[in-house]
């Protein structure tokens, strides 16, 4: 399967009875009916290890092309109507700032390895704490409650599993507990955010800024109030798209499905 394609329903594995695994590009199984999926005696297998890499730097980059408005100091660059550079054009530091990361699994702890390069103070919500030593390397503290996190937080960076326990986590009540200088990025599921209570947010600056590698549809509709503000920055959701990165995938797939066909463990196996 890549980019979710084709769909897996009863329709096809009914069709398919011969078939043993379903490999999945990427991290995410919220398109994966697994308990259908089961009944079959179908197995399915994820590539997770290989995307995170890639994945923790876009979460930096997005947090640095937003903090420091990227986006719109490179139009202002280039536009025609451009005179002159306003003085008091300014952008937010992340050297020193506080980083949430709610979901600390292999991607969020990269981003924690890579934020600590810039000196951020660390909190961290995960469903099982990490250990003493894990945090420690980073300098990660962590927050019981999700609350303390996003009270704390100059940016809050989103890197769960979508599950039904974390669908639209991050709501009205969630974005007003932020500070009104917070961003919010978004590196794991559109529907991790309930859209239209960020829309409302970022209208009326409850949140500073919001930068998403990942929306609900994907790609928006071209008349969706997020295209249209200033303080979002939308990418096609590419935290795994490197020439590298898209070839170990694609090995991990093969290395599942050559095991599964011959009755072997299967690497990344999803229980």
């Amino acid at each position: 399967m890549w980019y979710h394609k084709p769909v897996i329903n009863e329709e096809l594995l009914q069709s398919l009875p011969n078939l043993k695994i379903v490999a999945s590009s990427g991290v995410g199984i919220d398109h994966l009916d697994l308990k259908l999926l089961s009944s079959y005696g179908v197995k399915v297998s994820n590539t997770p290890f290989a995307v995170s890499t890639d994945t923790a730097d876009f979460g930096m980059a997005l947090m640095l092309a937003s903090s420091r408005r990227l986006v719109e100091g490179y139009q202002m660059a280039v536009s025609p109507d451009t005179e002159y550079f306003p003085a008091d054009w300014l952008g937010s530091e992340v050297s020193g700032a506080t980083l949430g990361i709610l979901g600390m699994g292999t991607i969020g702890y990269k981003v924690a390895e890579r934020a600590k390069a810039f000196e951020m103070k660390i909190l961290y919500h995960n469903r099982n704490r990490r250990n003493k030593e894990e945090e420690s390397a980073v300098g990660a503290t962590y927050c019981k409650k999700i609350d303390d996190l996003l009270q704390q937080s100059d940016f809050v960076l989103l890197s769960v599993t979508l599950t039904p326990q974390t669908h639209k986590l991050i709501g009205k009540r969630e974005l007003e507990l932020m500070k009104p200088t917070a961003t919010l990025i978004n590196i794991s599921r559109g529907l991790v955010v309930d859209q239209d209570a960020l829309v409302e947010a970022l209208q009326n600056k409850v949140i500073k800024a919001a930068a998403l590698d990942v929306t609900y549809p994907e790609p928006l509709p071209r008349d969706h109030p997020l295209l249209k503000l200033k303080n979002v920055m939308i990418t096609p959701h590419i935290g795994s798209a490197t020439t590298k990165t898209r070839r170990l995938m694609m090995e991990n797939m093969t290395e599942s499905i050559q095991a599964g066909l011959a009755g072997l463990p299967i690497p990344n196996e999803v229980l």
